[in-house]
């Protein structure tokens, strides 16, 4: 059936997420004039502009199955569908709108989860670089998190929590910008707080070895060699190869505190547990 092999050109194009739309997108159409046809024939027609890469024309065809047959069992399938080519025209509000009716409408429809997982990818693909705000990364980690809660089973969850990771280390990225920021500035506690969240709250990143340097020299800079002396032995014991532990390992000997020993940079570092959600720093 022609449903089936829209729908398999649904799936394959989530791998082409990051792809421009084509300049079929030139004939867009928004309202098309009324002409009653059979739901097969406007249908075949929407899957036709698909295959040409005509977004915006697929998207307006498939709201007119569910204008002329919104009762019809086409008009589900074609809802979603006019989501995936507004995302793919990159018009990710209409998207984002069409994928939450149909999730209002069809909560347990067999496209749910890709409907929810479209929600989450158009605002990954929004997601802008760690030096501007970042309440778009927000809303999509809050969207990958729902798709892997909800249908942990799915083939989308695997993206997902991929993505996920991808935008925890985009979030821990500009923790460290702020954080460095107020280093800079000799505002150490502000700094301090900025460098604990992404330790506890991003501690997966590839962030969280500078996290903890960066706390290093802060405690160190306002006398609490203490608390300097434990991040420097947690980042010690988690990345013992890393140069953010050579660079720690300095400093503290110029506090005169032993530390174990890093071992060449070139050796590498492993992860052997998140010890400092127990330390008191």
């Amino acid at each position: 059936m022609r449903y089936f092999r829209a729908k398999a050109s649904l799936i394959a194009g989530v791998g082409l997420l990051a792809l421009a739309a084509c300049a079929g997108n030139s004939s867009r159409q928004e309202d098309l004039a009324y002409i009653e046809r059979p739901v097969e024939t406007i249908y075949e027609d929407a899957t036709h502009s698909l295959d040409r890469s005509q977004w915006d024309l697929a998207a307006a065809q498939f709201d007119e199955v569910q204008r002329q047959h919104p009762y019809s069992v086409w008009a589900q399938r074609a809802m979603l569908m006019s989501a995936y080519a507004r995302y793919r025209s990159r018009d990710y509000d209409d998207a984002v709108k069409s994928a939450q009716e149909y999730i209002s409408l069809h909560p347990g429809g067999d496209g749910a989860p890709y409907a929810y997982y479209l929600v989450a990818v158009c605002n990954f693909d929004q997601i802008i670089d760690v030096g501007r705000e970042q309440a778009r990364s927000e809303l999509a980690l809050a969207a990958l998190n729902e798709v892997t809660a909800r249908f942990p089973d799915s083939e989308y969850a695997r993206d997902a929590e991929l993505k996920t990771d991808m935008v925890k280390d985009q979030l821990a990225g500009k923790e460290m910008e702020i954080g460095r920021y107020y280093l800079r500035r000799s505002e150490q506690l502000a700094a301090i707080n900025r460098f604990k969240k992404v330790i506890q709250t991003y501690d997966s990143t590839s962030h969280t070895p500078e996290a903890l340097h960066r706390l290093v020299e802060s405690y160190l800079s306002i006398g609490l060699v203490g608390q300097a002396q434990a991040a420097a032995a947690v980042l010690g014991h988690n990345y013992p190869g890393s140069t953010w532990y050579q660079d720690s390992y300095a400093l503290m000997q110029g506090q005169g505190v032993e530390l174990p020993k890093a071992p060449d940079s070139k050796a590498g570092f492993n992860m052997f547990e998140r010890a400092w959600k127990v330390l008191p720093f």
